[in-house]
């Protein structure tokens, strides 16, 4: 097959999917803006529950991360994630009139149960329309929608509280999904046969170039099996440690910079953007690398090992050498998020379509895990040293053992897979 596989899916799907995904994630991190812009002091919220509630997103998103992803791949991502942009937005909205700490309690939790699919199901939605030479990319134009939200969100966030406050930030921020679901419903179908902006031949050169990949995987017969994996094990750990890393810097990072620089909120704001501006940047660089040399792991593990040199080098300098340490906090950021797009395409490389969103699902639950260890760590050494210090050495040396984990599962596209030749030459 010598033809050019569409290049519409491209334009046509990754506007779509970059912005379903940047409005999950606005609710993860204006928690972080919201601590440090009054909230706590108008809720009664002590620094122990602070860390509690930053953290209890993640055990929501823990538990229903697998059997949503199964019903993505079995019935429908289209109608799945419809709902869940309902959901996540009218809770994110809700959190602006909560009127005390159990009541948000309450909210965080259900945030991290209706979100809990939507990573899983969009990377699963993507391995239908984007083939193995692809998907690094397709990942990462997916996942950018993670540090540009923060990148945007750092600085507006910063004005609304400045001159309104916490809780019309939450408002400003959670309404645009609502309006958004109904974009997603008329604009996506699940599967390339389904598009009426596919003509017949490309349908079939896609079909032809999917199956072709598949002919390099053992047959796995469910997701019991799927799930005792050793690589898949290995890339649970993997993610959980990475997770903490990310998590602890996402949520608590305007926190550690406002104590550290005795900065106000829109300065804060600014600073913050930092890192994730150097982390776009970092993933389009890393996941482009990947999908050339076909290679994955070599994409993954000298990112998260940067990222975590680099944390504790500013935990070394400290709040006395501000200037340096921020610099190295935006290393850091460069280095947790360049290896996204590599890491999620690690899986449909190793296992076949039929099991390999669920175990894609079972991985990413490990990591709302880490998540959850993260957040409530980090708020925790924080407000019991009264510093980020212990905070950054934890990060590190997470972020360190994610990078050795990762050496350690090998996908077969660095075997020179037989499916190569069709998938990837039509791809280019």
């Amino acid at each position: 097959m010598s033809a050019r596989l569409p290049v519409r899916r491209w334009w046509y799907l990754m506007p779509i999917v970059f912005i379903t995904y940047s409005l999950a994630y606005v609710d993860r991190a204006n928690y972080g803006f919201a601590a440090a812009g009054g909230m706590a002091e108008d809720l009664g919220i002590t620094p122990a529950m602070s860390s509690l509630l930053g953290s209890l997103f993640f055990l929501g998103y823990f538990f229903c991360q697998v059997p949503g992803t199964i019903y993505a791949e079995k019935r429908s991502a289209k109608v799945l994630i419809f709902w869940c942009l309902i959901a996540w937005s009218g809770l994110a909205t809700l959190t602006g009139v909560i009127p005390n700490a159990y009541a948000l309690i309450v909210v965080r939790f259900l945030l991290g149960v209706t979100e809990a699919a939507v990573m899983p199901a969009m990377l699963v939605y993507l391995s239908h329309w984007f083939t193995r030479a692809e998907r690094s990319r397709a990942n990462t134009f997916l996942i950018l929608g993670n540090p540009v939200t923060i990148l945007w969100m750092s600085v507006l966030s910063g004005y609304i509280i400045e001159h309104a406050d916490w809780r019309w930030m939450f408002i400003i921020e959670g309404v645009p999904g609502l309006i958004w679901a109904v974009c997603w419903w008329f604009l996506v179908v699940d599967r390339p046969e389904q598009a009426t902006w596919l003509r017949e031949d490309q349908k079939a050169q896609l079909a032809e170039a999917f199956e072709a990949e598949q002919q390099d995987l053992k047959p796995v017969k469910n997701y019991a099996s799927a799930f005792k994996n050793p690589k898949v094990l290995l890339l649970c750990v993997q993610y959980f440690c990475w997770s903490v890393g990310v998590y602890g810097f996402v949520l608590w990072l305007p926190s550690m910079l406002s104590k550290a620089g005795s900065l106000d909120i829109v300065e804060t704001g600014w600073l913050s953007a930092g890192p994730y501006v150097a982390a776009v940047i970092g993933m389009l660089v890393v996941s482009w690398g990947s999908d050339k040399c076909l290679n994955r792991r070599g994409f993954v593990w000298p990112p998260l090992a940067i990222a975590g040199v680099a944390f504790l080098g500013s935990f070394l300098l400290g709040p006395s050498h501000f200037w340096w340490s921020y610099a190295l906090l935006v290393v850091a950021g460069f280095g947790l998020y360049a290896p996204y797009g590599p890491f999620f395409a690690i899986i449909p490389e190793i296992l076949p379509r039929n099991v390999a969103g669920g175990a894609i699902a079972l991985v990413n639950s490990l990591g709302a895990l880490g998540g959850f260890i993260g957040a409530y760590g980090v708020g925790y050494l924080n407000g019991i040293t009264g510093s980020s210090a212990t905070s950054y050495v934890a990060m590190g040396g997470f972020l360190l053992a994610a990078a050795a984990l990762t050496l350690c599962v090998k996908p077969a596209t660095e075997k020179a897979p037989k499916g190569y030749t069709v998938a990837a030459s039509a791809a280019r």
